[in-house]
C-alpha cells in the first residue's frame, strides 16, 4: 500500500516511531521550500525537517556548507558563513546552546541568547549574497531544542555522568580540556550529532578555537565522516582582541585590558620572526607582556582596575598540541594561551560592566600559528585585513 505522503517524508525512522504529529510538523516546516534556491532561508527546529530538506538538496545536486554555532553571532561567525557561501550552493547554520559542553559550575544559564539579533544578521547576509558573486546562499537555519538533540537520557555535565558521548583523547585532556574537563566531550558529541543530521560536504570552524578544530578533525578522520573540515582565520577587533560571543560579559573596563592576551602572543611571534626557536625564550616574551599588565592593574584602585589570571601559555605541536621544546622550521607550532578576567571588584556608579553585571569571570582564549608564512601575515579586523 502506497503512502499518501510525499516520498521525501516516508523514512524508516518516521515509520518506526509512528509519530504522526511529528510528520505533520516536518511537512509544515518544509512546505514553503522552493527549488533550486529559496528567496529566504528556512528556520527549522526538527531533525526530520532538516533531513527532508537535505534530501531535496541532494536530489538537485546542491552542495552543503555547514556552520555550527551557539548563537550570539558576531563577525567571526559571519566570516565563516561567507566562506561557506563562496564554496557551496547552500549554507546551513545551526543555532543551539549545547548543554553538554558546559561544566556544572559554568555559565550555561547566563550564556547570551540573542535570537532576534542573530536573525537580523543572517537576513543581512542573505541580502549581501544576493548582490555579490557568492556561489551560494543561506538556505537553512537549524535551531533545535535539547529534547530533540538528546532524546535519551537528559544530557549530563558531570565528569562521570551517564549518557552517549564522543571522547577524543588525549587531545581533549590538555590545555582547554584540563581547565574544562567535559568541554570537548560535549563539543565532539554535539558535532557528531549535527554532522549526522546535516551530512554536509564541508563544515566550518574558526581558528580562534584551534584546539576545538583539531578535536573535530580527529573525530572526522577516526570515525570516517564524509565531510571536510574547513578552518577560517580568527577575526579580531581593532586592538586585536579575538571576537567571541563571551566578549559581551567584559564591559568597558575589562574590555580595555582584554587585548593583552593577543599582545602577549604577538610578542612571542615577534621573537620567532627574529630567529628565536626555543620554548623558554618564546614563552618568556609573552609572560613579560602579561606580567607587566598585571602589575600595572594592581597599582590602580579597585574602582578602576581590571585584574586577570593567566591560566596557561602553550607552545604546541600543530597536529596534537603536545608541548614542544623547540619549534621546527618545517612544522611550525601553535602558540596559544588563556586568561581569566576576574569579576569587577568595585563597580563605579553608572559604569558599563557588561552582560552579567561584571560579577562573572570571563575566560579568553587565543592562538597564533608560528611558521614562516603566518609570521608575515596580517590579521582580519572589522575594517579588513591589515
Amino acid at each position: 500500500m502506497r503512502s499518501g505522503f510525499p516520498r521525501i517524508l516516508r523514512s524508516p525512522d518516521l515509520a518506526n516511531r509512528g509519530n504522526f504529529n511529528r510528520m505533520l510538523k516536518a511537512l509544515d516546516e518544509i512546505k514553503q521550500l522552493q527549488l533550486p534556491k529559496p528567496a529566504n532561508y528556512q528556520n527549522l527546529t526538527s531533525i526530520t525537517s532538516v533531513r527532508s530538506k537535505r534530501r531535496l538538496d541532494l536530489l538537485t545536486h546542491q552542495t552543503i556548507g555547514f556552520v555550527p554555532t551557539m548563537g550570539a553571532l558576531h563577525e567571526g561567525h559571519l566570516e565563516l558563513i561567507r566562506l561557506a557561501a563562496r564554496e557551496n550552493n547552500c549554507v546551513y547554520v545551526s543555532i543551539y546552546v549545547n548543554p553538554t559542553q558546559f561544566g556544572v559550575n559554568e555559565d550555561l544559564a547566563s550564556y547570551p541568547r540573542t535570537w532576534a539579533a542573530d536573525q537580523i544578521k543572517l537576513q543581512r547576509l542573505v541580502e549581501e549574497f544576493k548582490k555579490s558573486d557568492y556561489m551560494g546562499q543561506i538556505t537553512t537555519v537549524f535551531s533545535p531544542k535539547s529534547e530533540e538533540m538528546y532524546p535519551g537520557l537528559p544530557p549530563s555535565s558531570e565528569i562521570d555522568g551517564d549518557g552517549s558521548f564522543v571522547t577524543i583523547t588525549p587531545l581533549s585532556r590538555i590545555l582547554e580540556g584540563a581547565s574544562r574537563p567535559v568541554f570537548f566531550r560535549g563539543v565532539a558529541t554535539v558535532c557528531m550529532k549535527l554532522l549526522n543530521i546535516v551530512e554536509p560536504e564541508r563544515v566550518y570552524f574558526g581558528q580562534k578555537d584551534i584546539q576545538q578544530t583539531l578535536v573535530i578533525k580527529r573525530m572526522v578522520e577516526d570515525f570516517h565522516l564524509n565531510t571536510e573540515v574547513r578552518v577560517g582565520p580568527t577575526v579580531r577587533e581593532e586592538d586585536g582582541l579575538a571576537m567571541s560571543s563571551r566578549n559581551v560579559y567584559l564591559g568597558k573596563r575589562r574590555r580595555a585590558v582584554a587585548h593583552i592576551l593577543y599582545a602577549a602572543l604577538k610578542a612571542s611571534r615577534d621573537a620567532y620572526a627574529n630567529g628565536e626557536r626555543g620554548r623558554s625564550n618564546l614563552l618568556d616574551a609573552a609572560h613579560k607582556v602579561l606580567s607587566s599588565m598585571q602589575k600595572q592593574q594592581f597599582t590602580l584602585p579597585p574602582v578602576k582596575r581590571a585584574m586577570f589570571d593567566v591560566e596557561y601559555l602553550s607552545l604546541g605541536d600543530p597536529k596534537m598540541m603536545s608541548e614542544l621544546e623547540e619549534v621546527s622550521v618545517e612544522d611550525g607550532a601553535i602558540l596559544s594561551g588563556a586568561i581569566r578576567m576576574l569579576p569587577i571588584e568595585e563597580p563605579a556608579a553608572g559604569e558599563d560592566v557588561g552582560f552579567g553585571g561584571g560579577k562573572l569571570p570571563v575566560r579568553l582564549i587565543d592562538n597564533i600559528r608560528l611558521d614562516i608564512f603566518e609570521s608575515k601575515m596580517g590579521l582580519i579586523t572589522r575594517q579588513g585585513r591589515r
